[in-house]
């Protein structure tokens, strides 16, 4: 299977709890670095808060992953959050969630469960969809092999990102995972695939 669930774009989300705000973001992602930008962005704007817990999985089996506590009892922010990622059977995103104190402690418990209901809270808000996992192969023909390899593109369906035609031709196509092997070995005749 080349297909996972994501989210379609950004969402928000807010949990409160004895006077304590937990606000939810939601984010698409496609690697860590969009991932530092969104929380130090996060970071910048809600200077004043706490906490900026967060959880991410990234890649169509989400097996890149990552809990971040922010200085919260451990296991108390982080974890909540991936739970909701691992429930819904999400990647390639982003939940952030920032706290700001109201002046009551909420024991371990309490934090757990409020970091929980923010996090699905924002999910709640999101939009769910099912993407196809693909590569980008750049595929370097000879002009004379244009037909052949447009004529392939084109019966397979697949999406042309970027493009380059002199006498020798480059073309960046996206593959779902699972046609990348025939793609390959019915381009490999008249074409260079890196």
């Amino acid at each position: 299977m080349d297909t996972y669930r994501t989210i379609a774009a950004p969402a928000t989300g807010l949990f409160k709890d004895k006077g304590s705000k937990f606000l939810a973001f939601a984010f698409p992602v496609e690697n860590e670095m969009e991932i530092k930008q969104h929380i130090q962005q996060l970071k910048k704007e809600y200077f004043d808060a706490r906490h900026h817990c967060y959880a991410y999985r990234l890649g169509i089996s989400g097996k890149h992953w990552r809990a971040n506590d922010d200085g919260e009892p451990s296991s108390t922010g982080g974890k909540p959050i991936l739970g909701q990622l691992l429930s819904l059977e999400l990647s390639d995103m982003l939940i952030v969630v920032v706290r700001y104190f109201g002046g009551i402690q909420l024991g371990v418990p309490g934090l757990i469960n409020a970091y929980r209901s923010a996090a699905a809270d924002v999910l709640a808000h999101a939009e769910i969809i099912e993407k196809t996992a693909k590569e980008i192969l750049t595929i370097t023909f000879s002009y004379l092999n244009m037909n052949k390899v447009m004529k392939l593109v084109k019966d397979e369906g697949l999406e042309i990102t970027a493009q380059h035609f002199d006498n020798e031709c480059e073309i960046k196509i996206a593959v779902p995972l699972s046609k990348k092997d025939k793609m390959v070995h019915e381009l490999h005749e008249f074409a260079r695939i890196t």
